[in-house]
């Protein structure tokens, strides 16, 4: 199994200065991850949800990571793509020159957003959303692989074209796209790429997931260049030796991330003020009631909260149903980065090591 990083860019009061060292923060992060053998950070692309996500632009962010790590791979997780967000033809050219300058360390993610705050921005209400993403996932990766390219679809004419650079890896990097409905997997499956997908449900709805995915990768019809068989998870993820203090700032930062997702992704309306979430610490009945329940019968399998014991029992509990890759959640907001970088540490050397 592989272990890496989500970063959100969460931030639970902004201001100008705390959102400067956020973005700090998250480089020392993943320079941490780098030493400690992480396979990759992940950067999303979100557009003014304040304080859930501040990562606007993950190209940037990661080529900054580039130049300050070795190993790592650096992972849009994901670059919206329908057209009023990106051109494809931009989103091409951004990848293949990350790749060059990463040395083909680049992974490709593709989604469009369901927040309406989002959608709003970029005046896409009432867009064919779904139909502009699936049109770019297809034909991105042509892009890569044609000495010169042209298309005629229903959302892009694009005339023969020359799109440069070319990327390092060979066809071009592996290809992923967000999961945000069991019907996705089947859409991911049957065009041959990764799927990225949040930690819910109990360990037997995950498998049946995983087996979900696994079918509709066998039924990839017309395969393309590059199949990406590979099954994310991300979970909100706190690890420390101390199982309480774990568990004190985890369960809160997951209560921020989780709080904060269905108010831009599940509210009717657009969000543009302060988030109306829980901000303060977990009262003592809440923070033991949390405890409790990771390990109760039929619980849902979205947290790697605790000490490494009861993270290796819960990462074990992801691998036995199939999950190919966890892309851990540490960076929520209310977590300090004290906190975030010892959880780093500690996972890195106290859990990962017993599923290598």
């Amino acid at each position: 199994m592989k272990f890496s990083l989500l970063v959100e860019a969460q931030i639970e009061q902004p201001t100008a200065n705390s959102e400067r060292q956020l973005f700090h923060d998250i480089v020392a992060q993943a320079k941490l991850a780098d030493a400690l053998g992480y396979h990759a950070i992940w950067a999303v692309e979100h557009h003014g949800l304040y304080e859930y996500s501040h990562c606007s632009a993950p190209e940037t962010l990661l080529a900054y990571i580039a130049a300050c790590t070795t190993h790592i791979r650096l992972g849009h997780g994901v670059t919206l793509t329908p057209s009023g967000y990106n051109h494809p033809i931009r989103v091409a050219e951004r990848i293949a020159t990350l790749d060059i300058l990463s040395g083909g360390r680049v992974n490709w993610g593709s989604g469009k957003s369901a927040s309406r705050t989002e959608q709003g921005s970029f005046d896409l209400i009432g867009a064919d959303l779904d139909g502009q993403w699936r049109e770019a996932l297809k034909i991105i990766p042509r892009m890569w692989r044609s000495d010169v390219f042209e298309h005629d679809g229903p959302h892009w004419r694009i005339p023969p074209t020359r799109v440069l650079p070319k990327p390092v890896q060979d066809p071009h990097p592996p290809v992923y796209m967000a999961c945000s409905r069991p019907e996705s997997l089947d859409i991911a499956g049957e065009f041959g790429v990764g799927a990225l997908n949040f930690a819910a449900g109990a360990q037997e709805q995950l498998r049946a997931a995983v087996l979900r995915y696994r079918a509709a990768i066998a039924r990839c019809g017309a395969p393309p260049k590059r199949v990406t068989n590979h099954y994310c998870c991300t979970p909100a993820a706190l690890v420390l030796d101390d199982d309480r203090e774990a568990c004190a700032h985890g369960f809160r930062g997951a209560r921020f991330h989780q709080e904060g997702l269905g108010a831009y992704f599940f509210a009717p309306g657009r969000v543009v003020e302060r988030l109306d979430i829980s901000r303060e610490a977990l009262g003592e009945a809440e923070l033991a009631r949390a405890m409790s329940q990771r390990d109760a019968p039929g619980a849902p399998l979205n947290t790697i909260i605790g000490d490494p014991s009861r993270a290796r029992d819960a990462v074990a509990r992801f691998a036995e149903a199939g999950v190919d890759e966890l892309i851990l959640i540490m960076q929520m907001g209310g977590v300090p980065q004290d906190i975030v970088m010892r959880s780093l540490k500690t996972f890195g050397e106290k859990v990962a090591p017993h599923f290598a």
